[in-house]
């Protein structure tokens, strides 16, 4: 997701989005020439790079969790948060929201001990929990796909914890102490299943390891005034310069330790004063590139949308990534997505192609509701998934439309009518299409406006678009 002054991101990846935050090409810049050959400040440049999901997991952990209870998108830590119905065109408060699945997350801290996390039976209803550590890697991901649906118990322990769990709880090892569980329920938004989905939202349990099976009554959240929660994250994190960033860094390095993969850049770090388990030494930090470090290293990460090396596609319009939730030593790809999409699932669970623009020859154009325009799935050529895809609207700051029948996606749940052929269409634009297409309409702003495809649990055999097999058909002008 894109973010916003007032916003979090969670959840979604919209990569197109990077293109219109990408700043100026820094490389390109003429006061990057006193740093040229300067091996200190590239150094920490990749430095920061390496830490930029980890300093901004802590900024949103801290915003998210700095409320005295549970309201919204926001609770303490250890309290789960239970979103209970989809926005309308009047949020702003999150841009890119959806309407398919209903949020029920939570931040925890498992350095100190293990916490406990129940999920009721969900039988046939697609759900996923996936835990992300400090780092934004998906380390577990309990859900419909992986473990069924019947009711399951995990306790998610913290680094270097050892002991015994009570029976019928299973061990999930978080490699750091932040964990964020993000969890995502399938809802079709009608009142009945919204009745359905919140008792099951109410039979999820999260108790640290020393309260489970006892009554335990959740502390009130405590509020820190000095915690900005109005200022966007990414602008947070951006604005520090790379003292303050990296004594950040080297602080939450302390309880959310590298891996064995990063012993090269462990190594690389310590030149310019970083070395977990220590505090940040700055006397090894040259004075002149406080603030230039930031800026290029911010720069470096925007410019690895255009220059990924096949990390992101580009196909028929559609922007996509198959590279989240695991990204081994690709700092980069790890920065990027945590910049633009953070929260974002393994590939395996979840892929959000998105379109800002049509083609027309050799042109590109951004989507206009002055235009029509019609995206055709062949017979049998729909999105090939197990969980379910839709094709969401937003105007052109992510935010849902406005519309005449209320309806902010479109999906298989719309009971879409296929033509003669057996392909069906999909009808993009302004105004009605006719009450005899309106099932197959997805209403477009007059200005503006940007697609997002969810594609949850895609297939992993042919056709899929895990391995390019299925082909997302182009958005085509009327």
């Amino acid at each position: 997701m894109k973010v916003t002054r007032r916003a979090v991101s969670i959840g979604s990846l919209g990569l197109l989005a990077a293109s219109s935050l990408s700043p100026a090409h820094a490389f390109d810049d003429p006061l990057l020439d006193p740093f040229e050959g300067k091996t200190d400040f590239w150094l920490a440049v990749d430095a920061y790079i390496y830490g930029y999901p980890l300093v901004t997991m802590e900024m949103t952990r801290r915003v998210i969790t700095n409320v005295a209870k549970v309201k919204g998108t926001k609770g303490p830590m250890g309290q789960i948060i239970k979103v209970r119905e989809y926005p309308d065109s009047s949020f702003t408060d999150v841009t890119a929201p959806n309407a398919d699945t209903l949020y029920t997350t939570a931040f925890i801290d498992v350095g100190k001990e293990p916490w406990v996390l129940s999920i009721p039976e969900m039988k046939d209803r697609y759900f996923l929990f996936p835990m992300l550590d400090g780092w934004t890697t998906v380390f577990e991901v309990p859900g419909k796909r992986t473990t069924g649906g019947g009711a399951q118990t995990y306790a998610i322990t913290g680094p270097g914890w050892q002991g015994k769990l009570p029976e019928g709880v299973t061990e999930y090892k978080s490699p750091t102490s932040i964990v964020w569980i993000l969890g995502r329920i399938y809802c079709t938004g009608t009142p009945e299943d919204y009745k359905a989905v919140h008792a099951a939202q109410d039979q999820c349990k999260l108790v640290p390891l020393s309260s489970y099976g006892k009554e335990w009554t959740p502390p009130p959240g405590k509020i820190d005034p000095k915690i900005d929660m109005k200022t966007a994250v990414r602008e947070q994190v951006n604005k520090m310069d790379a003292v303050e960033y990296f004594a950040l860094l080297s602080k939450l390095l302390k309880t959310n330790p590298p891996t064995a993969a990063d012993a090269e850049m462990v190594e690389k770090m310590a030149e310019i004063g970083i070395v977990p388990g220590k505090d940040f030494d700055k006397s090894k930090l040259d004075a002149n590139f406080v603030k230039r470090i930031p800026e290029v290293a911010f720069a470096r990460i925007m410019l690895h949308f255009k220059f990924s090396d096949g990390d992101i596609k580009d196909i028929n319009g559609w922007g996509y990534t198959t590279k989240t939730g695991i990204y081994g030593t690709n700092y980069l790809q790890r920065a990027l997505v945590t910049a633009i999409g953070l929260g974002a699932n393994r590939p395996e669970d979840a892929i959000y192609p998105t379109s800002t623009k049509s083609k027309d020859g050799l042109f590109s154009r951004a989507y206009s509701g002055s235009d029509d325009y019609i995206l055709t799935f062949p017979k049998g050529q729909t999105p090939p998934v197990k969980g379910f895809w839709s094709i969401t609207m937003y105007n052109e700051e992510y935010f849902f439309v406005a519309n005449p029948i209320n309806r902010y996606s479109i999906s298989a749940r719309q009971d879409l009518k296929p033509n003669a052929d057996g392909s069906i269409d999909i009808y993009i634009q302004n105004k009605s299409p006719g009450a005899d297409k309106e099932s197959n309409w997805l209403p477009a702003p007059k200005g503006k406006f940007i697609l997002m495809m969810r594609l949850y649990w895609p297939d992993d055999s042919p056709p899929s678009i895990l391995d390019g097999s299925w082909v997302i058909p182009q958005v085509k002008k009327v």
